[in-house]
């Protein structure tokens, strides 16, 4: 008898629904867990009853309304307006304000938001042969890959490694005839901290040039934080210069992936981000974003979740994850060798190691194995390796059990000591050009840390000190190669 099942996604015959279904959960159970206040990045969690299935009703409803026509499916574009106006008026814009006329677009997420302001930017000045942007090097990565993607220039600025910003001297400094763009984080997504927003948007607006504030981590919740009397510094369209925001819903408005918007300060900044094509014989196309057939499940699961919560429920949930940021930073400073990289200004805890025998990627691998999950920073132009941890309002019920893991894991971690590589591998590390990895020197590599076709190891410390070891460059091109292995298909 024929195996319905077979060993892909593609079997000779259909499998029965409810069997799909117990397919998808038994992998499931290999994640990382989405709720419960123990992921510190990636998802983003409530805690809210009943908010899950209120989102995933509503998406269910849109699933299959298509938003490359407007005009076919009104029932999106009322979503997609309303979406705009929220996060609008929640950024210091919309009537009665110093920018009335903003207007926005939904996005899939914050890394095409950014694309698309780098694209109207770019568009804007088709003057220019080699238009350049500004990023502080805290800036997110998605601006270079905007960069790498657009043909634009990437023009870096340091940060001080103490206050974790770039100098407003060193922003104005790197503006050239050919920039297009000048960008500030609040916050940056690495350390939680906000840039000085207002004198980065005077400096771009003196040479005349836009400006544009990468909220997406922190659009949600710095507004919030501020009417709870937190020292928000002026960041969004109330500061004047200030040309385009970005804000994920699906970050802070813990509305499901994926859903972004980004704003600008009136419509003429953002015609250049819409691609229009009449010059073939099927339909005209026109789109504001960079999809073309877009699907109307997370716009409507966002919009039902933005209804739902209002901004009591929005202001409630800032309040618990203010409260559980605290209660992980006095974890943080309780046990002796780590440190604040940053005092908490958002929703970020930052930390480093001040102790040798204290390592950090060792750290994390017993946090791992007590059922934390962190994220680990590399070391960067003399700024320390460091984890990060994203805190979400479901976090704020694990605080008090964070603080003894903590302690127990970084005790493991003196035990254990720092993971110690081979010499002649560090030195190859440090020395070798991207160009000169072989298939075989992949390979080699791989099977030494653990790493296989479609399997990561338990314990990712060993790759992580490689790849610290490693050169900018390099390092890039061994994760491309080692996601590589990771991405193999299944027959």
């Amino acid at each position: 008898m024929t195996d319905t099942a077979g060993t892909g996604a593609l079997p000779v015959e259909g499998v029965p629904a409810a069997r799909v279904l117990d397919e998808i959960r038994a992998l499931r159970a290999a994640d990382r867990p989405t709720h419960g206040g123990r992921l510190f990045a990636y998802v983003y969690d409530p805690g809210v009853a009943g908010l899950d299935e209120l989102a995933q009703a509503a998406h269910a409803e849109s699933a299959h309304v298509n938003g490359l026509d407007p005009t076919a499916f009104p029932s999106l574009l009322a979503m997609e307006n309303a979406l705009v106006g929220a996060a609008a008026r929640l950024l210091g814009g919309g009537p009665g304000t110093s920018a009335p006329d903003v207007v926005g677009s939904v996005t899939s997420g914050g890394t095409e938001s950014l694309i698309l302001a780098v694209k109207a930017a770019r568009d804007a000045r088709p003057d220019l042969t080699e238009p350049r942007i500004v990023v502080p090097v805290s800036g997110h990565a998605a601006f270079a890959k905007a960069a790498h993607y657009l043909r634009v220039a990437l023009d870096p600025v340091p940060v001080d490694p103490v206050t974790l910003r770039p100098a407003v001297a060193d922003v104005a400094a790197a503006i050239r005839p050919e920039t297009v763009l000048v960008v500030a984080s609040a916050p940056s997504y690495a350390h939680g901290v906000v840039d000085p927003v207002a004198e980065i948007a005077a400096v771009a607006a003196a040479a005349g040039v836009r400006c544009h504030v990468d909220a997406c981590f922190g659009g949600w919740t710095l507004p919030w934080l501020r009417r709870l009397g937190a020292p928000v510094p002026p960041f969004d369209f109330a500061v004047p210069g200030v040309t385009s925001i970005s804000v994920d819903l699906h970050k802070y408005a813990y509305a499901p992936k994926g859903v972004s918007v980004l704003l600008h300060r009136d419509a003429g900044l953002r015609a250049p981000q819409f691609f229009a094509y009449a010059d073939w014989p099927g339909y005209t196309m026109v789109n504001p974003v960079i999809a073309s057939t877009r699907s109307g499940g997370p716009i409507a699961a966002a919009y039902a979740t933005l209804r739902h919560l209002g901004e009591d429920g929005y202001l409630r949930l800032a309040e618990v994850t203010r409260d559980a940021v605290a209660g992980l930073a006095d974890a943080v400073r309780a046990v002796d060798g780590l440190r604040l990289l940053a005092e908490p200004e958002s929703t970020v805890v930052c930390f480093t190691a001040d102790d040798p025998e204290l390592d950090l990627f060792v750290l994390v691998d017993e946090l791992t194995a007590r059922g934390w999950h962190t994220q680990p920073q590399l070391a960067y132009a003399g700024l320390p390796a460091s984890v990060h941890l994203t805190v979400t309002a479901a976090v704020v019920r694990r605080v008090a059990e964070f603080g003894p893991a903590l302690a127990e894991a970084a005790a493991a971690a003196r035990a254990a000591g720092p993971v110690v590589l081979p010499p002649e591998l560090l030195a190859l590390a440090g020395s070798l050009a991207p160009e000169a990895l072989t298939p075989d020197l992949i390979a080699g590599l791989a099977a030494g840390l653990g790493l296989g076709a479609g399997a990561a190891p338990d314990r990712m410390a060993a790759v992580n000190t490689l790849l610290q070891a490693a050169p900018v460059r390099l390092r890039e091109r061994l994760l491309v190669e080692f996601v590589g292995l990771l991405q193999r298909p299944t027959w």
